[in-house]
């Protein structure tokens, strides 16, 4: 497998948050600023003086300009919770731009931003029905322990996206990105139980070039990553044709499917460039209100 993170990764996160934090963290975070009116240190608006009210947010310079008493409000902070999903079943070990190689990047880059936002993450590996979450990260120096974290992930094991998703407890609502090549039979079963947990929806469905357009010619044996199952096929310009019909049919499934339960839906393919995965496809999480 090609290095996770490389000089050339971390040359791209200078540029990144420059780029779309401010985007995404609005997005992701549903508005991190909420319309109550806290005590923290942004400005939201001024209001006339009530008996009670308390005389250290009083405007002097406002009642040297009105002749009355105002008060200062401000915007309360909310901290945004933000899951990340990641897929490490065998079938994300494949293609010669590995898919493992790519989802790691796209969860650190994320990551990254979540963390530089001061918002608070939540790194989930999906493996074999299993849910492997360590404690939550929150601050930019926390950035280094996901990259070491992200380091040691190993893609092995069959995949059963349901069941690890069943042991997610959802404490608040927030903003869950899934990153997997989508081969799962449950998968709106997996969307519904996000939806049913309050979470905003995000499905970065990471595929290898060779999947899209496979090259191989005559007889081949077939096996199964996960379940070492095997089958004998000719790969004839029929069978060629069929498998592209039943591709598309599956991108064309999965796109309605995130359209039916409002998730975000990014393709990505697993050669794609950094530029292109953090500055085109990341970028297209858009803000929600």
């Amino acid at each position: 497998m090609d290095k996770i993170f490389n000089s050339e990764f971390y040359s791209k996160l200078h540029t990144l948050r420059m780029s779309i934090a401010m985007r995404l963290a609005a997005g992701m975070s549903g508005g991190r600023k909420s319309n109550a009116k806290g005590n923290s240190v942004e400005f939201s608006d001024f209001r006339e003086y009530q008996l009670g009210d308390d005389i250290r947010r009083i405007d002097w310079n406002a009642y040297g300009r009105f002749d009355k008493l105002y008060i200062k409000l401000f915007m309360e902070e909310k901290e945004g919770i933000f899951q990340i999903f990641l897929d490490t079943s065998k079938s994300m070990d494949f293609g010669e731009a590995n898919k493992g190689v790519c989802a790691a990047r796209i969860a650190a880059a994320l990551s990254y931003v979540v963390l530089e936002n001061s918002d608070r993450l939540y790194l989930n590996l999906m493996k074999e029905g299993k849910l492997e979450t360590p404690k939550s990260y929150t601050g930019k120096q926390a950035f280094s322990k996901v990259i070491d974290y992200l380091e040691g992930v190993k893609f092995e094991g069959a995949g059963d996206l349901l069941s690890s998703i069943h042991r997610k407890k959802f404490d608040r609502r927030g903003m869950s990105v899934l990153i997997s090549d989508g081969y799962c039979d449950d998968m709106e079963d997996v969307f519904r139980y996000m939806k049913f947990k309050n979470q905003d929806i995000v499905f970065i469905h990471v595929l290898a070039p060779e999947e899209r357009d496979p090259s191989f010619e005559g007889t081949v044996k077939l096996i199964d990553s996960e379940t070492a199952g095997d089958m004998r096929l000719t790969m004839s310009a029929t069978a060629l044709k069929s498998y592209k019909n039943s591709y598309q049919n599956f991108i064309r499934n999965t796109e309605l499917l995130c359209k039916k339960y409002s998730a975000i839906y990014i393709p990505v393919s697993s050669d794609d460039s950094l530029d292109t995965l953090f500055f085109g496809a990341l970028a297209r999480i858009s803000p929600r209100r």
